[in-house]
């Protein structure tokens, strides 16, 4: 017994038949694209729209954290403790209020703004603030503010407590 002949297309129907399983035509191409294009421009402009907004909050929430540190410290160690902010140059430190060497310091980005209101006997010149963290928990209070363009973030310092709470928020220019 023979097996029937295979029987061929014609080839003009071969070429079609492959063709068609293969490639991609250029529209299908330009159309996907069209379709990535707008979606990388769409990405990208959400991406740079939210830096700044982000920004503001990473260098309040360090601030926070670092006035948190200091009172931290000072109940720990049963030492008083000063966080000094020096707005003019958007400098912070912290450390002992004896005069002792700074523990840990920072730098705020030249395109924030650095506000602070402390008590008086806290300010040790001008453009310069300190808030005190005393050994039992307190502090002398106070709050500062953190501005980027006509968005802004607080940071505030309660006397009795020490307690540390950022808000969204204008505050004091």
């Amino acid at each position: 017994m023979t097996p029937p002949p295979l029987r061929s297309k014609p080839l003009s129907q071969q070429r079609h038949t492959r063709r068609a399983a293969v490639g991609f035509t250029l529209i299908e191409a330009l159309v996907v694209l069209a379709i990535m294009a707008t979606a990388f421009a769409l990405f990208a402009g959400a991406l740079l729209g939210a830096m700044p907004g982000q920004q503001l909050r990473s260098a309040t929430g360090t601030l926070a954290a670092e006035m948190r540190a200091t009172r931290a410290r000072a109940v720990a160690s049963g030492v008083d403790q000063s966080f000094i902010i020096d707005t003019q140059a958007r400098q912070w430190r912290s450390g002992p209020s004896a005069g002792g060497d700074a523990r840990r310091s920072g730098e705020l980005d030249d395109a924030l703004a650095l506000g602070a209101t402390v008590a008086r006997e806290e300010q040790p010149g001008p453009g310069v603030a300190a808030i005190r963290f005393f050994a039992d928990g307190s502090s002398t209070g106070g709050r500062v503010v953190v501005r980027r363009g006509d968005a802004a973030w607080r940071v505030d310092v309660h006397w009795l407590t020490g307690t540390v709470r950022v808000e969204r928020g204008e505050g004091e220019r």
